[in-house]
């Protein structure tokens, strides 16, 4: 995959560009910040974000196809990015797009903890709620013709057991949680697009409250309880462990906003289940960090460091199932 140049840029959008910088995308994505200008000489600030390696692991959403899902979340009004241009082979940079710069801060840790997002903290329980009733009422139908991953309940937990097994590593309380989820998983069908990855860490938040929805590609069909779990598991609320909302709020006022914003009842048994599910998942990947280092597969301080979080799962996972999701 190339270096993307101000020339290469210029070229795909049809107007100069003048600045592109590199910025933390995180392990999977290379994400840059462009400055472009307008026909009419007004500043263009654009966000290219392509695949880290120049493609999507098998199994994996297409860049393309998470361009256009994001495409169809904004026309639907949903506060998520315009996209400008899906890359093509021939651009040579991979899969990815080019997508509006919105400005707000996207570090959870500034936006939680700072005075100055105060306003921001006290309307986001309402406004992601919201967010997730929306796009839990977009038909299913939308998303014809994406490859989003989709499947039963009861078979993605038979996936990720089995991707657990191959780090041939033996947590009980890991062993526990799969029993529990087993015990309770009914076999769903997918019933509505799920964003896969909404949480605290891929907000884009201003003083007054959330401005974009980031990082579209876990999206797949599923459970909408699903976004529920995952926005409150313990790992997503950067130490505001008594704010089971990402941090920042509470899960009654979470579930009864999601329900006043036309997302349907929530059984607050499937919400459980789905936080148990996703702070296991998390475990899981936190194992496969740690192995990328330990294996020799990708020497690193952080996946290291990460890897060592198993045991701060451990302790969620027991809470979780011993009391509920209080």
């Amino acid at each position: 995959m190339a270096t993307p140049t101000p020339a290469m840029l210029s070229a795909l959008i049809a107007a100069p560009v003048t600045r592109i910088e590199a910025l933390s995308g995180g392990a999977s994505s290379a994400t840059y910040a462009v400055d472009a200008m307008r026909a009419d000489g007004s500043p263009w600030p654009l966000i290219l974000q392509c695949a880290a390696t120049g493609s999507v692991p098998e199994g994996g959403l297409p860049r393309a196809d998470q361009a256009r899902l994001q495409q169809i979340a904004f026309q639907a009004g949903l506060p998520v990015a315009e996209v400008v241009r899906v890359l093509e082979p021939g651009d040579g940079l991979g899969e990815g797009f080019i997508m509006a710069r919105l400005p707000g801060e996207a570090l959870a840790p500034k936006w939680l903890k700072l005075p100055e997002y105060g306003p921001a903290r006290a309307a986001l329980t309402s406004q992601c709620a919201s967010v997730l009733a929306q796009l839990h009422n977009l038909p299913i139908e939308h998303a014809a013709g994406l490859r989003l991953p989709g499947g039963s309940t009861a078979e993605g937990l038979a996936r990720m057991a089995a991707n657990y097994r191959r780090f041939s590593v033996n947590s009980p309380v890991f062993d526990l949680a799969f029993a529990w989820l087993k015990e309770r998983v009914e076999d769903r069908p997918a019933t509505a697009i799920v964003h896969g990855d909404f949480r605290s860490g891929n907000f884009l938040v201003a003083s007054n409250g959330l401005v974009a929805v980031l990082d579209w590609e876990l999206a797949h069909l599923g459970d909408g309880h699903e976004d529920l779990g995952w926005l409150c598991c313990n790992a997503w609320r950067f130490g505001l462990w008594d704010k089971p909302v990402g941090g920042f709020g509470e899960r009654a006022a979470l579930y009864a906003a999601y329900e006043a914003a036309g997302g349907g009842p929530v059984d607050t048994a499937r919400a459980h289940l789905w936080e148990v599910w996703g702070t296991l998942k998390w475990g899981i990947a936190c194992l496969q960090l740690g192995d990328d280092h330990v294996s020799g597969r990708l020497r690193s301080v952080e996946r290291a460091a990460i890897g060592r979080r198993v045991s701060e799962v451990e302790l969620d996972l027991m809470h979780l199932l011993k009391f509920g999701n209080l």
